[in-house]
């Protein structure tokens, strides 16, 4: 979307509410920002009084909105990032931000291939920016959501996905839970296995559009599942995260 040379914002916070007990998603009003694709992400810069910085990437949450983005950021216990985000950044304070970056790992609302979205943890929000700017176009084209977490307090986005709209016809949510499920679920708790996108996800004959985020172990084996159901290599997107010190 935006073929100029990125250079750093300064960003105001201007809102801020939790996702769970370790993330929070921040509003951020970005002057001159050039509008994004879901998908796409940022990075983000902090300036200590010494001139210390420090920088870390993160996915945009939100579909395109003017010159606000939103962010949610997981507190990684020890990191020199995510625990300023999350803990200590106040409405009215600014950090760097520079983006939109990426173009591969995108969904755009012209698309009319169904859609299967895979999230593990985390990798919930730049799926939640294909899933929102859906939303916005009032697009018909068919989502599916297979989100794996450890268990519900930790889902990200609980609520807006809990209650879907009118704009959100067509879009299904199956959630799964790793180590603890609610009572009378009725999928055990336990990784994501073969049977689980078999059940959820489309089958491999609609030629459907995969987004596949999370923990790099979850990822592969996200993809390889979808590999071994027929799923076209050509059609299946990853981005994955790993330790980076938060």
């Amino acid at each position: 979307m935006n073929t100029r040379r990125l250079t750093w914002r300064a960003a105001r916070l201007v809102g801020s509410r939790a996702e769970t007990d370790a993330a929070r998603t921040l509003v951020f009003k970005i002057p001159g920002w050039p509008g994004h694709l879901p998908g796409q992400h940022v990075d983000v810069r902090l300036t200590a009084d010494d001139g210390y910085s420090t920088q870390r990437s993160y996915s945009v949450a939100s579909a395109s909105d003017g010159d606000l983005v939103e962010l949610t950021v997981q507190n990684v216990p020890g990191g020199e990032v995510s625990p300023y985000l999350a803990e200590v950044l106040e409405v009215g304070d600014e950090v760097e931000i520079r983006g939109p970056v990426g173009g591969w790992f995108v969904w755009r609302p012209t698309g009319v291939e169904p859609v299967l979205l895979v999230a593990g943890g985390s990798g919930i929000v730049p799926l939640m920016a294909m899933i929102r700017a859906r939303r916005q176009a009032g697009s018909r084209t068919p989502f599916r959501l297979v989100y794996s977490v450890r268990e519900p307090r930790q889902r990200f986005y609980a609520d807006e996905l809990r209650h879907a709209g009118p704009g959100d016809a067509g879009l299904d949510v199956a959630y799964l839970y790793t180590r603890s499920a609610p009572d009378g679920w009725p999928r055990a708790a336990g990784r994501l296995m073969a049977a689980d996108l078999g059940a959820h996800g489309w089958p491999a004959g609609l030629a459907p559009d995969c987004y596949v985020c999370g923990p790099t172990g979850f990822v592969e084996t996200a993809a390889d599942i979808l590999l071994a159901l027929g799923h076209d290599p050509r059609k299946i997107r990853t981005e994955r995260f790993g330790p980076t010190g938060g």
